[in-house]
């Protein structure tokens, strides 16, 4: 799984995370939180998925990370929304595989998701929600879904392979 920052380039999920630790180093009284959120956008046939992983230095700042995913054009909302929950899953997952846990013990990890109370989404919260919560993570909803609404939400909407 390949990520890119916009500071330094395509990184692998193993660097993104030693950037990660870099960035907590640099002020290490300050309160931190790690986000994961994904957005899609159809680009004609296809569908571009973008996962975010964020860390918050909270009311100070972030550093941001993405990785893209292009498959066929999915249509249904609902299916483009499990989607989108279970790349954030197997990101921060992946992300446990590393190590995550033993370097961030006590860190929250919030899984951003895009759905909200206005709209035709309002219907899959409960759904995606009680997933995220029980594989043990917190979930966030918009207007909080910052991770998928903005940041993923942004590189999105670029042309598919770009």
């Amino acid at each position: 799984m390949n990520f890119v920052s916009p500071s330094k380039g395509k990184m692998s999920l193993a660097d993104v995370l030693a950037d990660m630790h870099g960035y907590v180093q640099q002020d290490p009284h300050s309160e931190y939180k790690i986000v994961i959120g994904t957005d899609s956008q159809r680009h004609g046939g296809l569908t571009q998925f973008v996962t975010a992983i964020v860390i918050h230095r909270v009311g100070r700042g972030a550093r941001f990370y993405y990785t893209k995913r292009i498959g066929h054009s999915v249509y249904a909302l609902r299916q483009r929304i499990y989607m989108e929950t279970q790349f954030s899953l197997e990101v921060v997952e992946a992300m446990q595989a590393l190590g995550l846990s033993q370097s961030y013990k006590g860190l929250p990890v919030e899984i951003h998701i895009d759905v909200g109370q206005d709209g035709a989404t309002r219907k899959l919260i409960q759904e995606v929600v009680g997933w995220v919560t029980s594989v043990g993570y917190t979930a966030k909803i918009k207007p909080f879904a910052f991770g998928a609404s903005a940041v993923a939400d942004r590189f999105s909407k670029t042309h598919v392979g770009s």
